[in-house]
């Protein structure tokens, strides 16, 4: 978490730069570079982008302070925020173990995909990429690469997560970006890649559909770390002098932008080599081999994305194993270090039918599920329906019921009030924030479950 030792025990951001580097690193993944083009490939392009936008900022945002002023109000992680502020059961349940356990269980299959991205790195640089499908399909290749990424992990957090994790983010991070960008430029030139830009450019309202809220949403909390119990985790090592508005800004601000600047990197690249938008989790590394081999070093440039790649799902998985860890240290007294390999042991165990879901013919490869409508083949899809989508938007909107009425909201107020000069209770911005966490934010948010529940039958919203 690149925390400095205080006083009292706790730990505490260096710098504002360094807590918006961390924040965003927590948030900048494989959730934007992985998981938002081929979401957004399922679900209808430049239609689906808008929903997504209007959710960053009209919910994430507000839900990023929300989250952060609570971790700093109590100086606790989430199951401690929950309880020193009187939570119930109700909250406690649904609020601050739900949350706990998304952490858990997205980092149980995200370690898999992360496996996926050290593969690479080896496959790029002897230019043997072959077939993908064969590579995942293998368990003596992604089962082993899991658990080198969950060893790594586990070092890391079980170290405290050092000032060493902080100044690596703030080089790699912008690097990451950057190459994202060279990436993305080379797709542009192309041939035919301008059919990648207008699907994912330009909106076709007719192709919006129930569930296209609800995923937008869910993509948008999946890659600001809302509704995981990282925010208020990380908010509860801020200084009292920090401003939690512009920090919250800018961390939404680089989440999204990557996210979007992935989509340019991956769509004009997907027609340009006749791939399929709708290919689903593995489409970044089904066309990101082609356009590496297209460009003079690709092989190099390759290999080093697949590592940026694989730091960029590091400093989400770091966040990630701390939630849990942080529980077991603060609730049952443990140290850092046995919290720490114990739960990425528990994470270990829990990725293997992940890892196996890649691998026809097997149990976790054809489980099914259909539930309100869609239908959710293998083991890791399912988890990444339940756990990556429906329950962060359920934590979401308990804690934002919670923050909102149950303490109530003017305690989140004057929590973010503090250390931001432009942003004092009774102003515009403060009263706006108000409305929008009191009656905007849950209001949408259960309207969205609703829908996806069946409730409405016909609520589509666009068209």
């Amino acid at each position: 978490m690149a925390v400095n030792v205080s006083s009292d025990n706790r730990g505490q951001w260096g710098s504002k730069f360094g807590f918006i580097m961390a924040a965003a690193g927590s948030a900048v993944g494989l959730g934007n570079i992985w998981r938002f083009p081929y979401i957004t490939g399922q679900n209808g392009g430049g239609a689906f982008v808008l929903v997504y936008i209007a959710c960053v900022i009209l919910i994430g945002v507000p839900l990023l302070f929300t989250e952060m002023g609570f971790g700093r109000m109590t100086k606790k992680g989430t199951i401690g925020a929950f309880k020193d502020t009187g939570a119930n059961p109700f909250f406690m349940g649904l609020g601050a173990i739900l949350a706990l356990s998304v952490s858990f269980f997205v980092l149980s299959y995200y370690s898999n995909i992360a496996g996926w991205t050290i593969g690479y790195i080896g496959k790029s640089i002897t230019g043997n990429t072959g077939s993908f499908d064969e590579f995942i399909g293998n368990p003596l290749n992604t089962i082993p690469l899991m658990a080198i990424f969950i060893v790594i992990t586990i070092i890391i957090v079980r170290a405290g997560i050092s000032g060493g994790i902080e100044k690596a983010a703030k080089i790699l991070m912008p690097i990451l970006f950057g190459l994202i960008f060279v990436v993305a430029i080379r797709s542009l030139t192309l041939e035919g890649a301008m059919k990648g830009v207008e699907f994912y450019l330009k909106p076709d309202l007719s192709k919006l559909e129930p569930n296209t809220f609800l995923t937008a949403l869910g993509q948008a909390f999946f890659s600001m770390s809302i509704g995981w119990g990282i925010m208020i985790t990380y908010g509860s090592y801020l200084p009292k002098s920090a401003n939690i508005v512009s920090s919250g800004v800018w961390v939404g601000f680089m989440d999204a932008g990557v996210a979007l600047l992935a989509g340019f990197m991956i769509f004009p690249a997907v027609f340009a080599f006749g791939k399929d938008p709708a290919a689903g989790a593995t489409l970044v590394f089904q066309v990101l081999p082609d356009v590496f081999n297209s460009m003079p070093g690709g092989a190099i440039i390759g290999a080093i994305f697949f590592l940026l790649l694989t730091v960029a799902a590091l400093t989400s998985s770091i966040s990630m194993l701390e939630v849990p860890a942080s529980y077991f240290m603060d609730e049952k007294k443990w140290s850092r270090s046995k919290a720490a390999w114990v739960v990425g042991g528990l994470l270990f165990i829990f990725g293997i039918p992940s890892a196996l879901a890649s691998v026809d013919g097997n149990f976790f490869n054809e489980m099914s599920v259909t539930i309100f409508g869609g239908t959710y083949n293998g083991f890791q899809d399912i988890m990444d329906y339940f756990f990556g989508t429906f329950f962060i938007v359920i934590v979401a909107l308990v804690t934002c019921i919670y923050v909102a009425w149950a303490m109530p909201v003017q305690k989140i107020v004057a929590e973010i009030d503090t250390g931001s000069p432009r942003w004092k209770a009774g102003s515009f911005a403060s009263n706006a924030f108000v409305f929008f966490i009191r009656y905007v934010c849950p209001i949408v948010i259960l309207l969205v479950l609703l829908n996806m529940m069946g409730v409405f039958g016909a609520f589509a919203g666009g068209g």
